[in-house]
């Protein structure tokens, strides 16, 4: 079983040294010594990296919990008597650390069940393909750059955790603030923007761009729009940030056009950065723009065996993206020669209520790709759908098609649609055409269902939809 290497000297060799144990470390990692390669995996910070300790896991915890608040104060409509007396955070977050706690420790013991040497401590590129942890030096045969992100912020805006936060302070928060200005209506925002009104806080959120979740589907930022303007939850799209001052109750919000809000606390979420200053990249001579590690769709960097892979390397910041980037660069190395992954197949899903969730290219994006004649789409209402009914929600499934050919996009909207996109993925990836999805026996009363019906609807020959 592995242990931990503490050494203060000397070099050690591997087939495999990756820097970083997020969701593309320890995914490389894993992955590598699977196949047999011997691997060192340096990490100064708890294995698991942002996703499972500051990002994913915990958020989307905090989410259900979230839910659980709303199915409480919602039951009526059910039949269900049931009161809502509040949010215990002390609990709540007791049960978001269970569950990051569980996950860290099997996360742990598998790492050791493979072999895998760990490395602790603040590593840095040294040389070509070496790290140095405080006194050692490791070298590796090939070297996986997997450094991960932070939580970025504005010129001028000064995070002081107090009044003005990032997400991974707003994960330790000890109450419920009583009102929120969210900076940023990407998915980091508009998850904690849902959560924070479920849990009974004012919230106004405030977006530079045209409309929330702007890499999205415009009519999946349409719905979650309408959907949050039901809630009580206030934005504003297309408004820039100005400044922010500290008010006695707490923060006040100046934006573009000289507007005032004020709120108990400021959230930050203005997107991730590469977590790759001072870690010795540009001094050992690896190409990088705007702090981010350039590489090809094989991961590989300017550098022979040198790779990099999960939120360093621009594109999509997911850590399933990671995962696979991690997987991918383990067998490129062992000579299984994979297959590059596909920016666009990556499905992407938004949290909130009503969730978002997607694969493909956008209709935009399909139109500036193929041309706008020679692209269809069809839109699918959840209003036909039995389970959708059932689960009182709202939303669609959107299609996007090359004209007499494969679907290139799939768009959903509503609640829990986000465990859809394992068969849209396939679709997207297969190149499925709608007359090939159509014949498929979708469960009844699934919401899974929305997808055949879609289908069926744009292969011709609509069942539960109006032609």
């Amino acid at each position: 079983m592995a242990t931990p290497d503490n050494g203060d000297s000397g070099t050690t060799g591997f087939d495999v040294l990756v820097l970083g144990a997020g969701s593309g470390g320890y995914a490389c990692a894993l992955r590598a010594a699977q196949l047999g390669l011997r691997v060192g995996l340096v990490e100064k910070g708890p294995l698991g990296g942002t996703c499972l300790h500051v990002g994913c896991i915990p958020t989307k915890a905090l989410l259900h919990a979230a839910e659980v608040a709303d199915s409480a104060r919602e039951s009526a409509q059910f039949g269900v008597r049931a009161t809502f007396d509040g949010i215990d955070m002390a609990a709540v977050n007791s049960y978001k650390d269970g569950v990051v706690g569980r996950l860290f420790k099997g996360l742990s013991g598998l790492i050791a069940s493979r072999g895998i040497t760990v490395i602790e401590g603040e590593g840095r590129m040294t040389g070509p393909r070496e790290v140095t942890v405080g006194g050692s030096t490791y070298s590796g045969r090939h070297l996986v750059l997997a450094s991960g992100s932070y939580s970025r912020t504005l010129p001028g805006l000064e995070i002081d955790g107090e009044r003005v936060i990032t997400s991974e302070q707003a994960l330790r928060l000890d109450r419920v603030p009583t009102s929120v200005v969210v900076l940023g209506g990407g998915v980091i925002g508009v998850e904690f923007a849902s959560v924070w009104r479920s849990f009974g806080a004012d919230v106004t959120i405030v977006e530079a761009l045209p409309r929330l979740v702007a890499a999205e589907d415009a009519a999946s930022s349409k719905a979650l729009e309408r959907a949050f303007r039901k809630r009580g939850i206030a934005f504003r799209t297309g408004t820039a940030f100005q400044s922010v001052k500290t008010t006695d109750t707490g923060v006040a919000v100046t934006v573009k056009g000289g507007d005032v809000i004020e709120a108990e606390l400021l959230l930050v979420a203005v997107g991730r950065g590469p977590s790759t200053d001072g870690l010795g990249y540009a001094e050992q001579g690896v190409a990088m723009e705007r702090g981010f590690v350039l590489a090809d769709e094989r991961c590989r960097t300017n550098l022979d065996g040198v790779y990099a892979v999960g939120d360093i390397v621009p594109g999509l910041q997911l850590a399933h993206r990671g995962f696979a980037q991690g997987i991918f660069v383990a067998e490129d190395i062992a000579g299984l020669d994979p297959r590059p992954i596909d920016e666009a197949g990556i499905p992407r899903v938004t949290y909130s209520h009503p969730e978002l969730a997607s694969v493909g290219l956008t209709e935009d994006d399909a139109a500036a790709t193929y041309g706008a004649d020679a692209i269809e789409t069809l839109t699918y209402d959840l209003g036909g759908n039995g389970r959708s009914q059932i689960l009182k929600t709202q939303g669609f499934v959107k299609l996007v098609r090359r004209t007499d050919g494969p679907v290139v996009g799939i768009h959903l909207a509503g609640d829990r649609v986000g465990e859809l996109i394992g068969e849209a993925q396939l679709i997207y990836g297969w190149e499925g055409y709608p007359e090939d999805v159509a014949p498929l026996v979708h469960a009844h009363p699934t919401q899974n269902e929305a997808l055949g019906e879609a289908h069926l609807a744009l292969a011709g020959k609509p069942l539960h939809a109006h032609s």
